[in-house]
């Protein structure tokens, strides 16, 4: 799907990061080329590379969670560009900065972020040149997993980063410590599926879907 021809205020890169294969994004607004990376897992030169060519400065960089996979590129990203302020749910701050509880051992090593600039809370508002998105918590895969919803214009349809809350086909893992199967179906049936059917849902690993499909085919909620 071509995310930026189909979302033209926006420009989205999508890139594929690190061991566990995370979806980082640049989402760029085209008329001032502010920028905010969500999830950068890994792989700092690509990263880094995806910026420099679109020729702007990151203004966030949003981590949907806590996991190491998805803030293990903070760390360098914030040399590069100290102005970046870091963003995470309050229920996730403690994740950036102790490896212990990130889930670090699964990489073999400690992942460490800086630690959040800015702390996002439900209904709050991350604004990107002319674009806004909303935060939507989404507790349940963690205690802090967050959403980020731009509801589009009127004539192209929104989109929702929905980190490891909802995939497609399926949802976020919940045995691992702070993870709640029900807050998490909870919290996607009341929050996402409750969006417009053809909102874009972008998530933090696999594929692109739409809240339309998601409902009439995520067996999580269509066996309900």
């Amino acid at each position: 799907m071509d995310i930026e021809e189909r979302h033209r205020p926006l420009k989205v890169d999508v890139l594929t990061v690190g061991p566990m294969q995370t979806t980082c994004y640049i989402a760029s607004d085209k008329a001032t080329d502010e920028m905010m990376v969500v999830d950068p897992g890994d792989d700092r030169d690509l990263v880094v590379e995806s910026i420099r060519m679109t020729g702007g400065r990151p203004k966030y960089i949003v981590n949907t969670h806590g996991h190491a996979d998805h803030i293990a590129g903070n760390a360098q990203l914030k040399e590069l560009y100290p102005d970046a302020q870091v963003c995470v749910h309050p229920e996730d701050a403690e994740l950036l900065v102790k490896p212990a509880k990130n889930l670090s051992m699964f990489f073999g090593g400690a992942v460490k972020s800086p630690p959040a600039d800015r702390l996002l809370n439900e209904g709050d508002a991350v604004s990107l040149g002319g674009n806004t998105f909303t935060v939507i918590h989404l507790p349940g895969h963690t205690k802090g997993g967050i959403g980020l919803y731009w509801s589009g214009t009127d004539s192209v349809a929104g989109l929702v980063f929905s980190g490891d809350a909802l995939f497609a086909g399926g949802i976020g893992r919940t045995d691992f410590p702070g993870g709640d199967e029900q807050a998490l179906r909870t919290a996607i049936r009341e929050k996402l599926l409750t969006l417009p059917d053809d909102t874009l849902v972008l998530p933090g690993h696999g594929p692109a879907t739409t809240i339309g499909r998601e409902k009439q085919t995520n067996p999580f909620f269509t066996a309900e």
